[in-house]
């Protein structure tokens, strides 16, 4: 009893790290402890955006998609001329049956999708994975394979699926949920008639009648403001913006801003046809250019030359900063005129914060600034944004990935000013990369189009940094591809190199293992011909990830070409990583002894780096070689301290992958008990991020409860 004040100062109750599910802190425990996990809840997806709140004439299209949708679901495609209102219908209908889809509703913007990459399918489909909880690193690599997901995940609640904007029939049909009664509503400015074989109802929609026009004027500008300027002279305003509401907005805008501009007098500007936008004649419809006219010459200076600008600005959306860029002005007198086209109703704010054009409008922008700016101010402006993107990809790079190998200097252009505006973390800069991922390939593609080779291929490292740690492989291949392509076209090998053995990587998780093959060939003769040391180990160490899938014999021996580079540049990271590759291709080929000692190098070489992640990978794959040995004692030690090194340090998808091995071990020496333990806690990781393992997990422990086998 005498020591009892000096054990309590010895015991301690600190705790460190994140903890991924129940942690429980005791000084001694008798007996067994046993924790029964409940399937984490996911927060169910409410994606629908809030539609318009004047709305008018829509009443009879609503009803007509709840008689077809009924209690039973179906699908139902809305078209018509852009700027109809076929967006703000389905939004309408969606939040007046918000509630009644309790496993989700979700929203896809094609539009969106298109002026990032193409208006890819598998993009659309990923996206609704992931607002199902599914981490990226679960998400599979085919169309197939996504659609195949997405039905099972949704087959046993109704969704609403809005699909905003389609092109191809393909579109939808991959969108098709798996749970009856589930809703999908399409919009398009096409028919769509070949999904009538899908069960689809086309319902297209009209402009709005002259005396819901003239309804929707109403509620825009106040009854009084009407009535004051004569019906007459409203309904040649209605009669004008072509039924069409995006215009009728723009148009009651103008008002709205000038309450001593006659109404009769705005009806007489807009009887002037002699601006159109040919791009929006569509079956002898009458266009809506002279209304977005009226409103830009209302514009002061500054504005309407920000307007044009824009309507250039790559991809969809924009920020003051961005906005500031084009314009060539402080961020301040952009956030101001950034204020007065919003008043005007020529632009709108995101829900992000953002702004954003409608398509008509971006068009009539666009068409300004071919008119009134000359090609050199078009191109600065151009070259500016580009700039400024490529500028904040850098900040947000170095923020996510560190002090990695980079071919492009755009990380060190950066100055005081830049570096003083930079990303808090790294999650932070991660989240920019993704939510600006559209504008960042606009922007690259921009590049291209101006021949503006270094911008294309350092943007394309740039994005290295979001598609490493977030599953956008199309979007990768695109991008390294085109980034490749303009590096050789600037006669940089080095930047060729890199890109091309950052490529392999996206293709291979595609299954293109021989596109892989020739770009990494083609990336070791670059690297050798720029004379960069790294570099040259580096791309070998890419290719030994290749035959690791293909040849492993192979891949020991590319590794050691690798490790001859590494030391030579004197990269001791590189050195640690090369010997950790090295040492599981040696284990694959059955050389276990060797494997045993090339990854003990390699983990002392990562704790001498205090990089405790790669350590605990390490110490991992040594657990591993000690299993096929025979030495399980050591084996289950080496298994579970990487275990807890990898839960401190956060990477939980490679600590599900040993918690299943331990409860293989533990399996194999009777042990219920830790069996259960480690597969439960496997099942934890791959429910949180959504992993398709989670489903055999919770079968095996359920079946072992069933059959008492964890007694």
């Amino acid at each position: 009893m005498g020591n009892d004040g000096a054990d309590a100062e010895r015991v301690r109750n600190d705790f460190s790290g994140t903890a991924h599910g129940p942690v429980i802190q005791a000084g001694v425990i008798e007996g067994g402890v046993r924790i029964e996990m409940s399937r984490p809840e996911q927060p169910v997806p409410r994606q629908v955006p809030v539609g318009s709140p004047q709305f008018v004439d829509r009443e009879p299209v609503l009803a007509e998609i709840d008689g077809w949708v009924g209690a039973g679901g179906g699908l139902a495609v809305l078209s018509g001329l852009p700027g109809v209102g076929k967006s703000a219908t389905v939004r309408r209908w969606a939040h007046e049956e918000r509630g009644r889809f309790p496993g989700g509703e979700f929203y896809v913007d094609f539009a969106e999708l298109r002026a990032q990459a193409g208006g890819d399918v598998s993009a659309g489909v990923s996206r609704c994975l992931r607002a199902l909880g599914v981490e990226d690193r679960y998400l599979p690599a085919g169309l197939g394979e996504l659609t195949g997901m997405l039905r099972t995940l949704t087959a046993d609640k109704r969704v609403l699926m809005v699909l905003d904007d389609v092109t191809e029939p393909a579109q939808v049909r991959a969108l098709l949920p798996g749970a009856p009664g589930s809703v999908v509503l399409a919009t398009s400015q096409s028919m769509l008639g070949e999904l009538l074989g899908d069960g689809a109802r086309l319902m297209p929609l009209e402009p709005l009648s002259p005396e819901h026009g003239l309804q929707l004027l109403r509620r825009l500008c106040g009854e009084e403001r009407i009535a004051a300027g004569g019906e007459a002279a409203a309904r040649r305003i209605v009669a004008s913006c072509g039924g069409l509401p995006v215009a009728l907005q723009v148009a009651a805008a103008r008002l709205v801003m000038h309450p001593r501009l006659p109404v009769a007098a705005l009806a007489e500007e807009l009887a002037d046809d002699r601006r159109r936008l040919d791009a929006l004649r569509r079956g002898g419809e009458r266009t809506v250019s002279t209304v977005f006219g009226v409103a830009y010459a209302a514009l002061p200076a500054p504005a309407a030359r920000l307007y044009r600008l824009l309507g250039l600005h790559p991809g969809r959306h924009w920020d003051a900063g961005s906005a500031a860029a084009a314009a060539g002005t402080t961020v301040a007198h952009a956030a101001e005129q950034l204020d007065v086209l919003e008043t005007a109703s020529l632009i709108t704010m995101t829900a992000d914060g953002r702004y954003e054009f409608h398509d008509l409008v971006r068009l009539h922008a666009r068409e300004r600034a071919a008119q009134d700016d000359d090609e050199a101010e078009r191109t600065a402006a151009v070259a500016r944004v580009v700039d400024h993107l490529l500028t904040r990809a850098a900040q947000a790079d170095l923020a996510v990935m560190g002090r990695r190998m980079r071919i492009g200097a755009y990380t060190d252009r950066l100055g005081e000013a830049d570096r003083a505006t930079a990303f808090a973390h790294r999650d932070e800069a991660l989240d920019w990369l993704d939510a600006w991922r559209g504008e960042l390939l606009s922007a690259q593609q921009a590049a291209a189009d101006h021949g503006w080779h270094r911008r294309v291929w350092e943007l394309a490292e740039a994005l290295t940094a979001l598609f490493l740690n977030r599953r956008y492989l199309n979007d990768w291949v695109r991008s390294g591809d085109l980034g490749a392509r303009h590096a050789a076209e600037d006669g940089n090998p080095a930047a060729e190199a890199r890109l091309r053995a950052l490529l392999s990587r996206p293709l291979m998780d595609r299954d293109e293992l021989r596109r892989a093959r020739r770009e990494l060939e083609t990336a070791v003769a670059r690297a050798d011909a720029s004379g960069h040391t790294l570099l040259r180990a580096s791309v070998r160490e890419f290719h030994g990830r290749y035959w690791d899938r293909c040849d492993p014999a192979r891949a020991v021996t590319t590794y050691e070409e690798a490790m001859v580079y590494y030391r030579a540049a004197g990269d001791e990271r590189g050195i640690a990583i090369g010997r950790f590759f090295m040492g599981c291709a040696q284990h694959a080929v059955g050389r276990t002894e060797e494997a045993r000692a090339t990854l003990q190098d390699a983990y002392d070489g990562f704790m001498a780096l205090d990089d405790r992640r790669m350590g605990a990978r390490a110490l991992a794959a040594i657990g591993g070689v000690r299993r096929d040995l025979g030495q399980i004692a050591e084996a289950v030690v080496a298994l579970e301290e990487a275990v807890a090194m990898l839960r401190e340090r956060g990477a939980v998808h490679y600590e599900a992958q040993v918690c299943e091995t331990l409860a293989e071990l533990a399996e194999e020496r009777g042990d219920h008990e830790r069996w259960r333990r480690h597969l439960t806690r496997a099942l934890e990781i791959y429910e949180a991020g959504g992993g398709p393992r989670a489903a055999e997990l919770r079968r095996r422990l359920t079946d072992a409860t069933a059959d008492g086998t964890e007694e």
